[in-house]
């Protein structure tokens, strides 16, 4: 079966989408299923979550990150070769989840490929020789429509949008849907909303329980039933490289084991 592709997305940061996309890879990496997780967003929350700055600097240099896979970082190797994917893939960030590392680089690619031809199905052509060998692969995309994440889009079979119970978060769901519509269409290629997830539930926010009242109202069953909460726990396994399953927390592992096991029927990873 082809690999599922999952984006996870939002026009607006801080609503909890790289602890999403992390614990979502490492959720379906223990039940078995080969993943990888692809970081595209130039903060590295993502890297940075699962592997340390040191090993990161090391690896970048030696290995390269998805920078090189858009041709930031296009200086060869000895042999003369640019970076391929599976030159650039950090393995085993957790059990069954490989990485491809995020890079600075990505802060600049908009203006770097300005005049690029087909610059939205670069990281499609990049990951080509490696969609086989994996079951889900899962895109932690920056918060805006850029080319990273065009690019994460392009190959994403699904998207998923994370909200924190903010006014903000809540009322841009409907423009993020109707351009990520726009995108499709414009690129000749189908992805489906496979949920919005409540983040960050309990942080303090403007008429926090009105939006989420509104958000169920207005989107239905695509909103997932599993709402996370705000918890230390989730922090504190990204400072130490690891998954919240991991972290003693048993109340926020069911949580993201609940939320994974919603996402992963919806886009039929699992049954």
């Amino acid at each position: 079966m082809p690999a599922k592709i999952i984006s996870c997305v939002n026009l607006k940061g801080g609503v909890g989408k790289t602890a999403i996309a992390t614990n979502l890879a490492a959720f379906a990496g223990r039940l078995g299923k080969r993943t990888l997780l692809v970081d595209l967003d130039p903060q590295t929350n993502t890297t940075f979550s699962c592997m340390e700055v040191d090993a990161w600097e090391k690896h970048a240099i030696e290995k390269g990150t998805v920078a090189d896979l858009f041709g930031l970082r296009s200086q060869g190797n000895a042999e003369g070769k640019v970076k391929e994917v599976k030159d650039v893939i950090y393995p085993n960030a957790y059990a069954n989840v490989d990485l491809v590392p995020s890079h600075l680089d990505l802060f600049t690619i908009d203006l770097d490929l300005a005049a690029a031809t087909a610059r939205e199905r670069k990281l499609q052509k990049a990951l080509k020789p490696i969609l086989d060998s994996y079951d889900l692969i899962v895109c932690d995309c920056p918060p805006n429509l850029t080319v990273p994440t065009q690019n994460a889009l392009a190959l994403s079979t699904h998207y998923l949008v994370p909200i924190s119970p903010d006014y903000l978060s809540g009322i841009g769901i409907g423009l993020l849907v109707t351009r990520v519509k726009q995108l499709a269409e414009d690129l000749d290629h189908k992805i489906l909303l496979a949920g919005v997830v409540i983040s960050r539930v309990g942080r303090p926010a403007i008429s926090r329980q009105q939006t989420v009242a509104a958000v169920r109202a207005q989107f239905g069953a695509q909103v997932l039933a599993t709402e996370i909460k705000e918890r230390a726990s989730v922090a504190d396994a990204a400072a130490k490289h690891k998954s919240i399953f991991d972290m003693g927390d048993a109340n926020a592992a069911q949580e993201f084991t609940d939320m994974g096991t919603e996402i992963l029927k919806r886009i039929g990873v699992i049954p």
